[in-house]
């Protein structure tokens, strides 16, 4: 059956800050100038905000310039940052309080505030509907289209109905082409699809290699009398420092007595033995932390990769037809510990670019590379530029020395200190073979403060068509047990969040991997660490997926 086509100006691939905030700020100058300018977003969440998943404290200066009566259109930014606590934990009895002198400036949150991102998303989607964006949740954007000329054409989105051989069923339903003038790729950290694009056009050459964490977060009701309304509270050490891994946990309290609580391990991790979700059980069990979340009730859970590899790893963002924004290109500020602000700008940069490229230059599809000279030029590259070195610092000296490096280049220097570091191996080389390295024995959960996978992806709300082609691939369906599973010991069996993949025994008495895709939380992390880049993420059937209601 033949895909129908709809024609835009500008195709968004994905609603999340950046895309939304580059769909607002297109009809914002549409309206302004009075020139008709169409822009479809496409979400491949059951709704905007189902797939978001963040600490998160917003720091608001890309929103203020957005819409700078946000207040009074009622933006979900409820609760300002009060106070800001920062330790190094020891282990698992003690901590120290960093005096906020000695903590790097960039983790001062004063004028920020604790949200859900997944909310702030919902309300920007509503500001961009307003202003006359088509917002399409429920499609997954599955493929990139080309002209005959490489130009990027648009996007597909995903067939409805298959069965898990490929199979049109009774339900089937084609997907359909979105065709544009400039199409952006929002998708978040690790994008499918800015993957493939990246690697076509060539566009990380000359750069470090991405760099990554998976953020693993629950959201807890707390009792009244332990809740501190605007309380941050940020820790580096115990337990990632017990396996030489890098990260650090947060707790957030947020309004109506809850606290969003997590754990960021570095997937530069090299011990295969090491399970994130296990390192953020064990971090709950911290007395700094328990004293908040005993007798209290957890509400909801997540977990999502993030890009951390700064301006060293960041690709360039222009190519024929369309531009990378957002954590799809990698704009997060690490040394902040926030990408929201700079995602949105980054869009909001896009937005201009293109708007001017179509109205004032007639173009249709060139390449924008004034889309780079723009973003130089803007605050949020001279914010990466100062703090290019923290992520570096952390992977070569380790939390706590490269934690000293930061105060010394951002509160001395201020990010001035005339090098910059390099961060040259990726993630997925990091792992050293299972026989060098020490197993772990993770404490059982207890079912009050700690829990196990599967109970915890069902707080996520998470389901697949379980009868629809698998959307976690792999290249050679023999190397997990030919290759990984003797070296590493299957690390896939736990550096996934969600119970995805394991090995069990055959009746033959050997080894088989298997995947349970029905689990996916969509963290992208198989598709980072894998030691092979056997496996591949690719887009499940829209609406598939987690369902996050305020995370």
């Amino acid at each position: 059956m033949e895909r129908e086509a709809m024609e835009f100006d500008v195709v968004i691939v994905g609603a999340g800050p950046a895309g939304l905030a580059a769909a607002c700020k297109l009809r914002q100058l549409s309206l302004e100038s009075g020139t008709e300018l169409s822009v479809c977003v496409v979400e491949k969440g059951s709704e905007v905000g189902a797939h978001i998943l963040s600490g998160a404290v917003l720091e608001p200066t890309a929103l203020n310039e957005l819409f700078p009566d946000w207040q009074e259109r009622g933006a979900p930014l409820n609760t300002p940052v009060t106070e800001d606590h920062i330790y190094y934990l020891l282990n698992a009895d003690k901590g120290m309080r960093v005096p906020g002198f000695f903590a790097p400036k960039t983790m001062h949150n004063d004028g920020n505030y604790i949200v859900s991102l997944g909310n702030v998303c919902r309300w920007l989607a509503e500001q961009a509907a307003e202003l006359g964006a088509d917002i399409y949740p429920g499609f997954a954007a599955a493929e990139v289209l080309y002209h005959d000329d490489g130009r990027v054409k648009g996007v597909a989105t995903g067939d409805m109905g298959r069965d898990q051989h490929g199979e049109p069923k009774e339900s089937f339903m084609p997907g359909m082409e979105l065709h544009a003038k400039y199409t952006l790729f929002a998708e978040g950290s690790r994008g499918h699809l800015g993957k493939q694009l990246i690697e076509k056009f060539d566009l990380a050459r000359d750069r470090d290699p991405q760099h990554y964490g998976l953020g693993v977060k629950e959201l807890w009701e707390i009792d009244t009398d332990k809740h501190r309304p605007g309380l941050v509270f940020h820790s580096a050490g115990w337990p990632l420092n017990e396996s030489g891994s890098a990260g650090g946990g947060f707790l957030y309290h947020l309004d109506n007595n809850q606290v969003a609580v997590g754990l960021i391990t570095d997937l530069s991790y090299e011990n295969p033995y090491v399970s994130p979700f296990e390192e953020f059980q064990r971090f709950k069990l911290h007395p700094e932390v328990r004293k908040y979340l005993e007798g209290g009730k957890r509400l909801a859970y997540g977990a999502r990769a993030i890009s951390k590899g700064g301006l060293q790893s960041l690709p360039r963002m222009t190519f024929p037809g369309g531009l990378l924004i957002g954590c799809d290109a990698g704009t997060l500020n690490f040394a902040k510990i926030k990408g929201s602000h700079t995602a949105m700008k980054s869009g909001m940069l896009a937005a201009e670019e293109v708007f001017d490229a179509i109205t004032r230059h007639q173009l249709d599809g060139a390449e924008l590379t004034a889309y780079e000279t723009r973003f130089q030029a803007s605050w949020v590259h001279r914010e990466l530029h100062l703090q290019r070195n923290f992520g570096p610092a952390q992977h070569k000296f380790g939390n706590l020395a490269g934690s000293a490096y930061a105060f010394i280049d951002l509160n001395l220097f201020n990010g001035a200190l005339p090098w910059t570091l390099r961060d040259p191996t990726p993630d997925h080389e990091q792992l050293k073979p299972a026989a060098e390295s020490r197993r772990i024995d993770y404490p059982r959960p207890d079912g009050k403060l700690t829990f196990d996978r599967l109970s915890s992806v069902f707080l996520s709300n998470t389901n697949h068509e379980e009868d629809q082609p698998c959307h976690l691939q792999l290249r050679d369906p023999s190397l997990p047990i030919s290759f990984n599973l003797p070296q590493y010991d299957e690390p896939a069996q736990r550096y996934c969040p969600a119970g995805v993949y394991e090995v069990v025994d055959t009746d033959d008495g050997g080894k088989r991997f298997q995947i349970n895709a029905q689990n996916c939380v969509h963290c992208k992390t198989c598709d980072i660490k894998d030691p092979r880049q056997n496996i591949i993420w690719v887009a499940p059937e829209g609406g598939g997926g987690p369902n996050y209601p305020n995370m």
